[in-house]
């Protein structure tokens, strides 16, 4: 189903991301971002040779910590200043429980002092130690500010489409979709979206396939929203609930009525139907046909008597025998036909269906779209039915009918049996074409 699109559009997608690639001109962006780790502490290393000695007792912290200790050689002086300093910047506010007052003690002149400093504010607080470990330099790629907030600059490369240049590559991507029976509207709206997607942005090189690849699947999936419904919850609203089947000759109407009403009955609903096509020759007893596999009532005139009657007749028996659900067959007309279609909007006068429903064969592609459209200004359809979505390897009807009408497709009928009634899934069909 829609193998002929999947392969022309993975074709011109890939020719379109060859072009972007090549013939874009690049430039260089700089992208910021916020990092909030703490830069990783690598500590001194301490001079081998160290002597036991203990360490300089508490003093009262507050806002600082303050250390006594006694007077040593001017070059020992300057690095003690050094590391108060350091601690001073990054505590604040913080107060040792208690306060001990002694005597200051001598320390002996050893290497590996500042090392049993260090200790000795670990042992005195977890916190103290913690804080002062964080404003230990570090080398640095970046400048960090305050110890742990910084920027990382990352220069990368990107694509640029100008207006011009986007028209023209999009050329190939429009002739592949008209190949495909995609409607105009359908095109320009596609051609819209990716342009606003694409045009003046810049696209980080290696992912050009990427972003064209998003930026179609979002369009094409935009195409179905246009408020679609559970036809089982809205059957639930009204008994008996009329259902119109309207369409042109040959575009499968009686087939698709016998599979609703199986798919119904599989639901636990009852079923009557109308057969109001009183013009085409066997029509009535090909959905007899139809209605007795089904074991389904089926109410019936005399072929050539008036199509409303026997709709009218149907919805009756439908309220007296408490039916769930009334499905009506019509004959199959162009909607070029004014008589024809001046008895079909007498049909949906006496009748007053519930739901209107169009049937349409998928392969007929941009006049399927057509019919529908035209249908639609004519008596106003409800919802759609694709016919023979199975053989249809092109895909430009079910992509197009719901945007044009801004009516949902329901189901596709996929195949002969009655069984073969498939609700309708866009993420189904995107994935059926690729995207």
């Amino acid at each position: 189903m829609f193998g002929f699109l999947k392969d022309k559009l993975k074709d011109v997608m890939g020719k379109f991301s060859k072009k972007v690639e090549e013939e874009a001109p690049e430039e260089k962006v700089e992208v910021k971002k916020e990092v909030s780790e703490y830069p990783k502490k690598e500590p001194k290393k301490e001079q081998k040779k160290e002597s036991k000695k203990e360490a300089p007792k508490k003093e009262t912290v507050k806002k600082e910590v303050k250390k006594e200790i006694p007077k040593k050689e001017e070059s020992k002086k300057e690095e003690k200043k050094e590391i108060k300093s350091e601690i001073k910047e990054e505590i604040v506010e913080e107060k040792i429980a208690e306060e001990v007052k002694a005597e200051p003690q001598k320390v002996e002149e050893k290497k590996g002092f500042f090392g049993k400093l260090m200790s000795a504010f670990s042992k005195e607080s977890e916190e103290v130690k913690e804080k002062a470990e964080l404003k230990v330099e570090t080398p640095k790629v970046e400048e960090v500010k305050k110890g742990f907030f910084g920027k990382i600059g990352q220069v990368i490369t990107t694509k640029r489409i100008s207006a011009e240049k986007f028209d023209e590559l999009f050329w190939d991507l429009e002739l592949a979709l008209l190949e495909n029976n995609v409607a105009l509207e359908v095109i320009e709206k596609i051609k819209s979206d990716l342009k606003s997607e694409l045009v003046d942005k810049p696209i980080p090189r290696g992912k050009v396939d990427e972003v064209i690849a998003s930026s179609l699947h979002n369009s094409i999936e935009d195409l179905f929203n246009v408020g679609t419904f559970n036809i089982l919850d809205k059957i639930k609203e009204k008994k008996p609930y009329v259902i119109c089947f309207i369409g042109i000759n040959g575009s499968g109407k009686t087939t698709s009525i016998a599979k609703v009403a199986s798919y119904l009955q599989s639901n636990g609903l009852s079923v009557v139907m109308a057969a109001a096509d009183t013009f085409r020759a066997a029509a009535i007893d090909q959905l007899q046909l139809h209605a007795d596999k089904l074991g389904i009532k089926l109410i019936r005139h005399d072929y050539g008597s008036d199509p409303a009657a026997v709709a009218f007749d149907a919805v009756k028996h439908a309220e007296a025998s408490k039916k769930d659900v009334v499905l009506v067959d019509t004959a199959g007309r162009l909607h070029s036909n004014i008589n024809l279609m001046d008895e079909m909007k007498k049909i949906i006068r006496v009748a007053k269906p519930d739901l209107k429903i169009f049937v349409g064969e998928s392969i007929t592609g941009n006049d399927c779209v057509e019919q529908a459209k035209q249908f639609n200004d004519a008596v106003g359809i409800d919802g759609i039915i694709l016919s023979k979505a199975d053989v249809d390897e092109k895909g430009g009807a079910a992509i197009s009918v719901s945007y044009v009408t801004q009516r949902p497709i329901l189901f596709l009928g996929v195949g002969q049996e009655y069984k073969d009634l498939q609700p309708f899934d866009k993420e189904k069909l995107l994935a059926s074409i690729g995207l």
